[in-house]
C-alpha cells in the first residue's frame, strides 16, 4: 500500500490558484482511475478533474469555497500499487477535462453547498406574555366566556383573530369538535455559501463601485418609427432569427463611438494608463442560472445588423448554458444590459472594469406625447448609461447619448454611410 498525492493542475490562462467548486467524492470511497473526483472554478468556467490513479480517498484539500494554488495538493489516494505512481512535477501534465454540462452542474455553485438551520428561538420577554391582535368587542366576548384568547386560533393578516375565528372556536368547543391549529410560522433560516462565479460576481460589484465614481445619465427616446421597422423586418423571418431591439441599439452605439471614442476605452490600472480601442468589442449582460456573465461580440464594428443580431443570440445562449469560452467572456471594450420586459424606467447599471462605459435598455411603453404639435400615441423608451467620471466628461457621456438617440428616433440614419 502507498499514497499518491494528486496535485492542483494548471488550468491555463495564467491561473495560479482555483476555487474548489465541487467534490463528487469523499474521504473513505474508493476511486477507480479517470473518475471524476470534483470540479474547480476559475473566474468564469468549471473544469472537472478526473483521478489519475485508481484508489481510496485518504484526504481532500478543503471545502468548496475554498482556494487552492497551482501545484498545491489537491486529493491524497491510497494505492494498491507497492509503490506510489511518479507524480506530475509539472502541473499542467496532470490528467483534467473540459467542464461539460452534467445533472450535478446544471445547479449554480452556490446552490450546490446550502444548509437549513433552525433559526433562534425568540425569547421570551421577561415572561411576559404577547398581546393577541384582535378587537375590543372579541376581548369583551372572551371575558364573559372565560376564554384565553392566546388558544384561539387567528386567520387574520399577521394572526389577528377575526370574529369567524372566534365563532368557530366557540362551536369547536361546545361540540367537542377538534380545535382548528393556527399554521405555525416557519423558523428555518437557510445559510448558502457564496462560491464560484457568485463570489466573482460580488467582489467584481463591490470593486466597481468602491473604485469607479458612476456619472448616471437616463434620456427619452421615441422609438417609435425604429418598433415599426423592427416588425417589419421580422415579418419575414423564422421565429429564432427575429430581431430585438439590441442589435439596432449596438450598430448606433458602433457608429457613436466613431464620434466619441474617448467612451469606447479601458482602464489598465496597473499601468496607469487608458487605453483607447479603434474595435468595438460589445459586451453583452446576460443573466445566467450562475448569475450575471458579460460574453462578448468580438469586433462589433465589422458586422452587419443581421450579423450582429445573429452573434449576440449565440454568445448569450452559451454563457447561460455554461458553454462560453474565456476568450468569450473576456475582453469587452463597452457593454448593453437590458432587463427585458421588466426593464423599468430606468436603472443605473454599474460599469463592467475595467471598461468605462456601460448602456442600460429600460422598458418601452405607449404614452401620449406631443408629435408635430398634436398629442399622439408613441412608444417610449429610456436608456440609462453609466460613465467612469474620472475619464469621461458628464458633457461627453451626454452628447453621446443624444447621438444615438437621434440615431434610434430616426432609423435610416443608422445605416448611411459614415
Amino acid at each position: 500500500m502507498s499514497e499518491y498525492i494528486f496535485k492542483l493542475p494548471d488550468l491555463g490562462e495564467g491561473t495560479v490558484e482555483s476555487e474548489i467548486g465541487e467534490w463528487f467524492i469523499k474521504v473513505g470511497d474508493q476511486v477507480n482511475e479517470e473518475d471524476i473526483v470534483g470540479s474547480m472554478m476559475t473566474d468564469k468556467a468549471a473544469v472537472e478533474l478526473s483521478a489519475p490513479v485508481s484508489g481510496t480517498v485518504v484526504r481532500l484539500a478543503g471545502e468548496p469555497g475554498d482556494v487552492v494554488s497551482v501545484g498545491a495538493p489537491l486529493v491524497v489516494f491510497e494505492t494498491d500499487a507497492e509503490a506510489a505512481p511518479p507524480e506530475a512535477d509539472e502541473p499542467e501534465k496532470a490528467p483534467q477535462r473540459a467542464a461539460k454540462p452534467t445533472a450535478k452542474k446544471q445547479q449554480p455553485a452556490m446552490q450546490d453547498e446550502t444548509t437549513e438551520v433552525p433559526a433562534a428561538a425568540p425569547q421570551a420577554d421577561n415572561g411576559e406574555r404577547t398581546r393577541v391582535m384582535t378587537s375590543p368587542a372579541i376581548r369583551r366576548r372572551a371575558r364573559e366566556a372565560g376564554i384565553d384568547l392566546a388558544e384561539v386560533p387567528g386567520s387574520g393578516p399577521g394572526g389577528r383573530i377575526i370574529r369567524k375565528d372566534f365563532d368557530n372556536y366557540l362551536k369547536a368547543r361546545a361540540t367537542g369538535m377538534a380545535l382548528p391549529t393556527a399554521p405555525k410560522p416557519s423558523t428555518k433560516v437557510k445559510e448558502i455559501k457564496i462560491i464560484g462565479v457568485r463570489r466573482v460576481i460580488a467582489e467584481r460589484m463591490q470593486a466597481a463601485k468602491r473604485e469607479i465614481p458612476h456619472f448616471a445619465y437616463v434620456e427619452e427616446i421615441d422609438i417609435t418609427e425604429l418598433e415599426a421597422l423592427r416588425k417589419h423586418l421580422n415579418s419575414s423571418r423564422d421565429r429564432d432569427e427575429r430581431l430585438t431591439l439590441l442589435p439596432f441599439l449596438g450598430l448606433a452605439l458602433i457608429r457613436a463611438l466613431k464620434e466619441f471614442p474617448q467612451c469606447n476605452v479601458t482602464h489598465d490600472k496597473e499601468r496607469n494608463l487608458l487605453l483607447q480601442h479603434d474595435a468595438v468589442h460589445l459586451g453583452v449582460a446576460t443573466q445566467t442560472p450562475d448569475g450575471l456573465k458579460v460574453p462578448v461580440v468580438k469586433h462589433a464594428e465589422m458586422r452587419s445588423l443581421d450579423e450582429l443580431a445573429a452573434e449576440i443570440r449565440r454568445v448569450s445562449e452559451a454563457a447561460r448554458t455554461n458553454k462560453a469560452t474565456k476568450q468569450e467572456l473576456s475582453g469587452s471594450t463597452i457593454t448593453i444590459t437590458s432587463l427585458g420586459k421588466l426593464g423599468g424606467i430606468a436603472s443605473t447599471p454599474v460599469i463592467n472594469s475595467p471598461e468605462v462605459g456601460i448602456i442600460g435598455v429600460n422598458r418601452a411603453v405607449e404614452r401620449p406625447m406631443v408629435f408635430n404639435g398634436q398629442v399622439a400615441v408613441r412608444l417610449m423608451m429610456n436608456l440609462s448609461s453609466s460613465f467612469d467620471h474620472r475619464f469621461v466628461d458628464g458633457y461627453d457621456a451626454a452628447a453621446m447619448i443624444q447621438r444615438i438617440k437621434e440615431m434610434l428616433e430616426h432609423p435610416a440614419t443608422i445605416f448611411l454611410p459614415g
